[in-house]
């Protein structure tokens, strides 16, 4: 059931990506430029949803919640790498997908980049535990302990930051 549950919900994903059109490189060169922040503002409003209903869901006992340890100059080159690849790609990996249903079919060579790069950490994950994975190793820590307000709060406050952040982009023409 929870693959077809994903597959739907996937179709369903890459129909709104194909809609709001931010499966097209020239949507994701114009954010990685400033000159088009389609892209931006669509994936803070993903993140509003999130940041809502994650919370909301772990509050109401809908779903679990998993902490994963926080590992700071892991994230850091992890980020790079990311980003790196998605300046030199055009594309973020959650549009790859669609972007080759619309037949743009140099996102492969990100499809193929992103699993050579998980099977290459996959088999190297040793020295990276030793090294990279050591520094900045914060365990499991999240914001709403940090505040010691609850999960849900936080949740609100940080959405309507994004939220107010959107309409301000909007309000400058951006």
């Amino acid at each position: 059931m929870e693959l077809i549950v994903g597959f739907v919900t996937g179709i369903l994903w890459g129909y709104i990506f194909q809609r709001a059109r931010i499966v097209r490189f020239e949507k994701h060169a114009g954010l990685l430029t400033l000159t088009d922040l389609t892209v931006l503002k669509f994936l803070l409003s993903a993140v509003i949803v999130g940041a809502i209903g994650i919370q909301l869901f772990t509050t109401l006992g809908l779903a679990p919640y998993h902490l994963k340890p926080t590992h700071m100059a892991a994230n850091l080159v992890g980020g790079i790498i990311y980003g790196l690849g998605w300046a030199l790609l055009g594309y973020c990996p959650g549009t790859m997908g669609g972007a080759i249903g619309e037949g743009s079919f140099d996102a492969l060579f990100g499809i193929l980049g992103g699993l050579l790069g998980a099977m290459a950490y996959a088999h190297t994950y040793p020295f990276w535990k030793k090294t990279l994975l050591a520094v900045g190793n914060y365990g499991k820590i999240h914001l709403p302990a940090l505040l010691h307000l609850p999960p849900l709060g936080v949740g609100v406050i940080f959405a309507a930051l994004l939220l107010a952040f959107i309409v301000f982009l909007e309000k400058m023409g951006w």
